[in-house]
């Protein structure tokens, strides 16, 4: 197994020393293992689009636009 080094903000470090039974190289193992399994799919879903770029961002503002008038009905 290969050894990999990270730097934390002090703060962080010092908020993981109240928790000392927690292994947190899993955590971080665990972390990275669904971050690459996300990567995965969103490549292999790309590689499948037919979607351009500029159909994904029209798409995007549909939705958000969608999302916050949702939002805002519920809001009354």
């Amino acid at each position: 197994m290969t050894t990999l080094t990270l730097s934390v903000p002090d703060e962080m470090k010092r908020k993981m020393d109240f928790f000392p039974e927690m292994n947190w190289s899993e955590v971080a193992r665990q972390a990275f293992r669904q971050k690459i399994e996300d990567m995965e799919f969103l490549r292999k879903f790309k590689e499948k689009s037919k979607l351009t770029e500029d159909d994904a961002l029209k798409l995007g503002k549909k939705v958000s636009k969608s999302v916050s008038d949702r939002l805002r009905k519920m809001a009354r």
